[in-house]
Parts: structure tokens; sequence; C-alpha cells
């Protein structure tokens, strides 16, 4: 076997552990395979390796940083790949955005929403996009407050070009499994008021959290959008604290 596809194997035996402990997590719960998408996160991993990681069955990637997201899209544009920009975007990147993702996961600022909406006309198009929520309330992580939630979503129907699907959140970056699992039940329960009490036209169906650590509590807590990494693959050359503010 050669290194390429000595590589190819690799990442497909990594991801088919994740599925097989996604799997075993939605039997804990009682829930359906089908309910819970995994969303390959691909920050740090260089493009020729994507391209592996496209061979073994990752269609869909989730870059943290709009910059490194774009420069791959323009590497791999040869590839049909769906990204998931899943970082804090600063305004004067959205229209970068707009031009290339299907998904952004970070909303948190009205902003942001009214420049992306923007951008999103002009390019003619619309982009699934979910609220993040500070699920676990310190103050170095992006997202709204939770108290904060319901106003932020009442003005949202204002942006047309934005296809609300749900909510984002990082978990408590923690080994204590009740905290960790704390944040995902305050997310379930803001998801369902939502689900009764957003303007119409709003769809508050999907829930993003876990990720490589933390996955399976999350989706026996209702996550149907998981977002793992490391644990397809491997370890990161610099800590997450990096990427994401206030995750060690």
């Amino acid at each position: 076997m050669d290194e390429e596809a000595q590589q190819i194997a690799e990442i497909k035996n990594k991801l088919a552990t994740v599925k097989q402990n996604i799997a075993a997590a939605c039997v804990r719960s009682g829930r359906e395979l089908s309910s819970v998408r995994l969303l390959p996160v691909t920050k740090t991993v260089p493009a020729e390796r994507l391209r592996l990681a496209y061979a073994a069955g990752c269609h869909e990637m989730g870059e943290n940083k709009i910059q490194e997201a774009r420069e791959k899209s323009e590497t791999l544009k040869d590839l049909n790949i769906k990204w998931a920009i899943i970082g804090h975007l600063q305004t004067n990147k959205a229209k970068y955005l707009a031009r290339f993702a299907n998904e952004f996961q970070a909303l948190d600022s009205l902003k942001v929403a009214a420049e992306l909406d923007k951008r999103l006309q002009i390019e003619g198009r619309s982009m699934d996009v979910y609220v993040q929520v500070n699920s676990s309330g310190e103050a170095s992580k992006f997202g709204l407050a939770p108290d904060d939630v319901r106003t932020f979503v009442d003005q949202l129907p204002n942006y047309s070009s934005l296809r609300i699907k749900g909510l984002m959140t990082l978990a408590i970056f923690s080994t204590d499994h009740d905290r960790v699992r704390e944040c995902f039940i305050k997310m379930r329960n803001i998801r369902d008021m939502l689900r009764q009490e957003a303007p119409a036209g709003l769809s508050f169906e999907e829930l993003s959290m876990g990720m490589s650590g933390d996955y399976e509590l999350a989706i026996e807590e209702g996550a149907t959008i998981v977002r793992v990494g490391q644990a397809i693959f491997g370890k990161r050359p610099l800590p997450d604290s990096h990427y994401w503010p206030g995750v060690g």
C-alpha cells in the first residue's frame, strides 16, 4: 500500500470509530442515527491531507478561521466540498464568507448579521446560519448570553438571506462530565423554547454542540451536529485556546 492509500485508510478507520461512537450514543439516548450529522473539523490540517480526507469520505469540512478556509477552498475547488465556518467572524470578513461558504455557525452579532445579509444579496445567494450561545458563561468565549438569545432572535427576520437553522455552542472544557452536560442541557432548553416562540420563518431544529472530547455527551443531550476534528485528524500543533478563546 502506498503512503497516500495508507493515509486514506487511516482517516477512514478513525471516521469509522467516531461513527460507531455516534451510533452508540444514539442507542443510549433512544435516537435515530440519521438525526445526527458529523462535521469534520479541518483547521490546521493541510490542504493536501484534506484531499485524502475527501477520498476517505469527508465531503463537509468545518473551519475556524475565514482566511484558512478561503485558501483551502481555492486550493481544493475541484472537489465538491461543503465549507462550514464555525469560528468568530469579524464584520470586514463577511464578504469572503458570502462568496464560498455553505454554512456559518457562529452568529452572535446583529452587525455581522446585517453585513453578511448584504454581502449574500450582492452574491445572489443565501446561507444556513446558526446562532452561537455562550452556554458556559465564560467571559473569554464568544456567543450570546442565554438570557439574550430570545431578543436577538426576534431581530433576525430582518435579514432575509440568512436561513436560520438552529443554535451552536462550545461547552465548558472540563473533565467534569456533569458540568459539560449542564451546558448541553441549557442549549436544548433554549432550543425547545425557540421552537415555540421564535418568529415565523426561522427554524430552530438544529443543535450544533459537541467536539472530539464530548460529542457523545452532546448527542445524549440532543445534539444534531457534532464538530469533530482531533478524533479524525489527530492532535493539532497548538492548543485549542489558540483557535477558540476560552478553550484550554
